[in-house]
C-alpha cells in the first residue's frame, strides 16, 4: 500500500492524474491484466451498494469469451479507493460511454481508448516519477502481481485471490507472489497479537 500511496502523490497534470490513478488503483485492487484494463467500458461497470462489479467479458485464460466478474469494493480510505478513482475520471473526462481507458493529451483532451501496451508504459512513468526501486523491474503486470502478493501476505486464501485473479491453478498464484511473501505470513501473524 505504500507503493501505491507514494505514486498517487507523484502523479501530474489534473486530468492525466485523475485517469493514471484509476487505472493504477483498478488494475491493482481488481488483479486486471493490460488487456483487460484497456477493454474496460462503461456498459461493463455494473455498480452496488458495496462498489461495482466489472464483467471482463474475454481475457487471456478465456479464449471461449465465457467472461468473468471482478469485484471492486468502495476503499476504507478515499485517497486510495479504486471506486472513487474511477468515478472521478469518469467525471473529469466526461465519459459517459464506450472505453473508459483513454489517451490524454498534451492540453487535456481526451483521445482515444488506450492499448495495452500503453497501460504498461503508464505504470513504468507513474513509478518512475515516484522513485520507487528501478522502473525497469515495473510494468501493467506489476498491478496484478503486486495484488497477489499483498491479499496473500494479508491473510486472503488462494481460492479468494484466484475468485479475483481468474488464475485456473494454484501454481500461478504461487509463482505471482513476491519472495517475502512468507516471512510476512508467519503463523504468529494468525494469533492476532
Amino acid at each position: 500500500r505504500e507503493r501505491v500511496v507514494k505514486v498517487i502523490g507523484a502523479l501530474e497534470g489534473p486530468i492525466a492524474a485523475a485517469r493514471d490513478k484509476a487505472l493504477l488503483l483498478l488494475g491493482f485492487g481488481g488483479s486486471m491484466r493490460r488487456a483487460e484494463l484497456a477493454a474496460i467500458r462503461i456498459e461493463h461497470i455494473l455498480r452496488h451498494r458495496k462498489g461495482i462489479t466489472i464483467n471482463i467479458p474475454r481475457s487471456k485464460t478465456d479464449q471461449e469469451g465465457k467472461g468473468r466478474q471482478i469485484e471492486i469494493l468502495y476503499g476504507v480510505r478515499d485517497l486510495t479507493c479504486p471506486v472513487l478513482a474511477l468515478d472521478n475520471w469518469l467525471k473529469i473526462a466526461g465519459i459517459e460511454d464506450g472505453f473508459v481507458m483513454r489517451r490524454v493529451g498534451l492540453h487535456g483532451n481526451i483521445g482515444k481508448s488506450l492499448g495495452k501496451d500503453s497501460i504498461g508504459r503508464i505504470v513504468k512513468r507513474m513509478v518512475r516519477r515516484a522513485m520507487i526501486e528501478d522502473p525497469d523491474d515495473y510494468g501493467g503486470h506489476s498491478l496484478r502481481a503486486g495484488f497477489v502478493t499483498e491479499a496473500s501476505a494479508n491473510g486472503a486464501s488462494d481460492r479468494e485471490i484466484m475468485k479475483q485473479t481468474g488464475h485456473k491453478s494454484v501454481a500461478m498464484v504461487h509463482r505471482y507472489a513476491r519472495g517475502d511473501q512468507a516471512d510476512r505470513q508467519s503463523a504468529e501473524s494468525k494469533l492476532g497479537l
